[in-house]
């Protein structure tokens, strides 16, 4: 049995893969919260990552050999000094490697993870953390386009402080401004004919009871459903607007801090999708684990 950890800006899956690959669990830390890329991360962050990796050791007998660990997001942006401290004091502390994967090798997992017939589809993929999202094309079973952008969830999360009152404070038409200043001068095309969106979206849209239908675009196995654009935005305002916090939280009793991101979750890929005029939408709980896996297959 061998084991793979997501450690991304906000949140740590822990997968398993025995002939396939399962998520057993997952926990939220806000890694952002006192961080500096020359300072590097509060005292309570570290304390809280050290203690769930002392409980995953424990739990799994999780060592060098059976343990694989993908750090993105938030740990690329610590400084070299950092960087080099964070991995000793890691190392030490547990017999595991931690590694830190660029932006540019998270984005190859990502087109792994999603490599797939998408039967003469033109369909943009977009996979969004804490501090970074990745974007990828497919027409029918060719790649034919990446890119990489430097904003993320906790870049909105940071500015509109009352996003998570007991129901928004913030507007998400200023949400969208703020991301489309960020995104910049990227172009994207218009003739899509669907957007997946990746991450765990799946799961998040099935227990907030967006109008999810029957996908009729592609058939997989894995994607089955799909959500118009006109739908998506009506059910983001409700999870901005009529749903509490309390109600999302209640959710995902195990880790409800991973709900901390969703309002701010589905905002960021709305800009994308308006800008490349997506009219369907499919939710995805694929990440860039199942890229790893699908690329240690074809070796």
């Amino acid at each position: 049995m061998n084991y793979y950890i997501d450690l991304g800006s906000s949140t740590i899956k822990v997968y398993c893969y025995l002939n396939e690959l399962k998520l057993i669990e997952e926990h939220s830390i806000h890694f952002k919260d006192g961080f500096s890329c020359d300072r590097g991360f509060s005292s309570s962050v570290l304390e809280e990552l050290f203690l769930y990796f002392n409980q995953l050791v424990k739990k799994y007998s999780l060592k060098y050999e059976n343990t694989f660990i993908y750090a993105t997001g938030i740990f690329r942006n610590l400084s070299d000094e950092k960087q080099r401290d964070m991995l000793k004091e890691f190392n030490s502390r547990f017999d595991l490697h931690f590694n830190i994967i660029s932006h540019g090798i998270e984005n190859y997992y990502l087109g792994c993870a999603m490599q797939n017939d998408y039967q003469d589809n033109k369909v943009l993929i977009i996979n969004m953390g804490g501090k970074t999202t990745e974007l990828v094309t497919f027409v029918g079973k060719e790649l034919v386009d990446r890119k990489n952008l430097n904003v993320g969830v906790g870049d909105i999360l940071n500015v509109f402080c009352k996003i998570n009152e007991k129901y928004s404070e913030e507007k998400i038409e200023e949400i969208e401004e703020f991301v489309s200043k960020r995104i910049g001068d990227i172009s994207l095309d218009s003739d899509y004919d669907c957007a997946i969106f990746t991450g765990g979206e799946e799961r998040f849209e099935k227990l907030t009871g967006f109008h999810l239908v029957q996908n009729t675009l592609f058939d997989d196995g894995i994607h089955n459903y799909m959500i118009s654009i006109d739908d998506y935005i009506k059910d983001t305002e409700k999870v901005f607007y009529k749903m509490s916090m309390d109600e999302l939280y209640q959710f995902m009793p195990s880790n409800p801090k991973w709900m901390d991101g969703a309002r701010a979750g589905a905002v960021l890929p709305l800009v994308l999708f308006k800008m490349a005029h997506i009219q369907w939408i499919v939710p995805s709980d694929l990440n860039l684990i199942h890229g790893v896996i699908h690329d240690c297959k074809n070796l």
